[in-house]
């Protein structure tokens, strides 16, 4: 019996008005009644995941948000954070290099906003618009973001980002998690940090197995979560590579797949 379901937001989750339908809704508050427990797993930050978890409930259904792919783990009943790991700000100068180019643009997180020198690029408007979140100008990247951050992310065109991708994940061999979470995101994070592996320190903490863990996703990120769960669901607006790593396809997420998967799978 699953007890627990992890669920990627974009693609999955919402439609692509990036809406939980009212359908999709009543079925995981149906399944939250009769004790299942939801991970919102997500490369979001967590002000862009707050309000599908407001809107779920999470807080009074023992809930947790997973934001930057796992790099913070948050127990919504508390409102606080059982894990989280940084970036070593001794990588920034290099990415910054490779990262803000004619080609891509950098950004980070300041102030609750998405934090980039170029506010007007397509790609770092959209991710704003994706996380409802405000933008903010920055005049020096290196200046302003001076901190450890859970993550940046590179943004740009998706075939050249893939060459980047293969560059930087041989640069940063054993030293950074590199992949991206769309064709058009490359995300950089701490060594280590994915859904699988931060799932898997969730459920210990719950003490709970992988045979129990439903986890539902469309994209690259979610692939180890897909591989690693009791049951990986896959969309069928799925990556290829994810739907070929699921053990079951369900409905597009304008189809209201989430809750198609759920009325099969688990007892309501």
């Amino acid at each position: 019996m699953y007890k627990i379901l992890a669920l990627d937001l974009d693609g999955t989750l919402t439609n692509s008005k990036k809406e939980i339908t009212p359908h999709t809704l009543d079925i995981l508050t149906q399944a939250q009644q009769k004790g299942l427990r939801i991970v919102l797993a997500s490369g979001r930050p967590t002000q862009g995941i707050m309000p599908l978890a407001n809107q779920l409930h999470l807080k009074d259904y023992k809930g947790y948000i997973l934001a930057f792919n796992g790099g913070l783990i948050i127990d919504c009943t508390t409102g606080e954070p059982i894990y989280q790991k940084l970036l070593d700000t001794s990588v920034y100068k290099h990415l910054y290099e490779v990262g803000n180019t004619e080609d891509f643009k950098i950004l980070s997180y300041l102030d609750d906003c998405i934090a980039c020198e170029n506010i007007e690029n397509e790609y770092v408007r959209y991710v704003a618009q994706l996380n409802k979140m405000q933008l903010k100008k920055l005049n020096s990247f290196l200046d302003e973001i001076n901190f450890p951050e859970p993550k940046c992310l590179i943004v740009g065109n998706k075939d050249k980002l893939a060459v980047l991708e293969q560059e930087l994940v041989k640069y940063y061999e054993g030293k950074l998690s590199i992949y991206r979470s769309e064709p058009f995101f490359l995300e950089i994070l701490p060594l280590g940090i994915e859904k699988a592996n931060r799932l898997e320190y969730l459920l210990n903490y719950l003490g709970l197995r992988k045979e129990e863990l439903m986890a539902c996703g469309d994209g690259y990120n979610d692939l180890s979560m897909i591989k690693y769960a009791g049951l990986g669901v896959a969309m069928s607006n799925a990556q290829a590579v994810v739907k070929e790593a699921a053990d079951y396809i369900t409905l597009s997420n304008d189809e209201d797949g989430v809750a198609a998967a759920v009325k099969k799978f688990i007892k309501l």
